[in-house]
């Protein structure tokens, strides 16, 4: 007999060990790309390991979670670590120098102000097997972080054709030149636009995260440099979504008040806010790791 689901005392079926394991390893290695961000890149791209295990334990991650995503992230070519001694001191590699940087102007540039639109969209068409999985899942992830919505298998779309040159480049980084075709200019008037938008992107889903956003830190306080950083880090965890979700659509293309703004509002004066405290708390849990060793 094939054992029954495991349920949660709502009747919900639980989800699995392995799975929950997984998702929680991803989420510290998200937050360790966070970090690594805000407060490795701006000093020069070292840092100490107990300095890392520290910082990710104030965010409730566990010592071993976060030697494992230490460990991952070095696999994945993004750091790479010196010895001294007993002690390890990390450094971004050239890669993870250049995707931190990316990350960064495109998370604090993310709908820092508003845009003209001159009419014209970039479509592109690209097709890659179901077989190749990883090379699909590449082109999806930096499609997306450009913006770009699929509204059909094989169909991207943007109503901003100053990204030829950012998809041009996705295209060559991934040797996709001879499976795909771009180009850009105004609607040709066919179709319902408002239908092509519903199916390359998920408006409603987007919206509630920026109201949930707002409601959740808008107004907070922070009372010590401690709190100051977990709340910094947090912050930053949750906007860094954005800018895969939301295309950043032209007002002229919105049917309504569209959230967007004033939660990039609530992100910048927030972060500006807490900005000096979570840093000197930075250097304060540096500073305990290295009398630590």
């Amino acid at each position: 007999m094939a054992p029954r689901d495991a349920r949660t005392t709502s009747g919900q079926v639980a989800e699995p060990a392995e799975r929950q394991r997984e998702k929680a390893a991803a989420s510290a290695r998200s937050i360790l790309l966070t970090v690594l961000g805000e407060f490795v890149l701006p000093r020069g791209g070292q840092v100490w390991t107990g300095t890392l295990v520290g910082a990710l334990g104030a965010l409730g991650i566990e010592e071993k979670s976060a030697r494992q995503s230490l460990a991952r992230t070095a696999a994945e070519d993004l750091l790479d670590s010196t010895r001294h001694g007993r002690r390890v001191r990390w450094n971004l590699t050239p890669a993870g120098d250049r995707l931190l940087r990316e990350g960064t102007d495109r998370i604090y540039g993310f709908m820092r102000k508003p845009h003209g639109w001159d009419g014209r969209w970039l479509v592109l068409t690209v097709g890659v097997p179901e077989t190749q999985r990883q090379l699909r899942h590449r082109l999806r992830t930096r499609l997306t972080w450009l913006g770009l919505g699929s509204p059909a298998p094989g169909l991207w779309v943007v109503p901003d054709a100053s990204k030829e040159a950012a998809v041009r480049d996705v295209i060559a980084e991934l040797d996709l030149h001879d499976r795909a075709y771009a180009w850009t200019g105004p609607s040709a008037g066919v179709g319902d636009t408002g239908k092509l938008i519903t199916a390359a992107w998920d408006l409603d889903d987007v919206e509630r995260r920026y109201l949930a956003f707002i409601e959740h830190f808008e107004g907070t306080k922070v009372s010590a440099d401690r709190e100051a950083f977990v709340n910094q880090v947090l912050l930053i965890q949750e906007w860094r979504r954005f800018p895969f979700l939301d295309p950043d659509l032209p007002p002229e293309l919105l049917d309504h008040d569209w959230p967007g703004p004033r939660a990039a509002a609530v992100f910048h004066d927030l972060h500006n806010r807490w900005h000096r405290r979570a840093q000197e708390q930075w250097d304060r849990m540096d500073e305990d790791a290295a009398a630590r060793t």
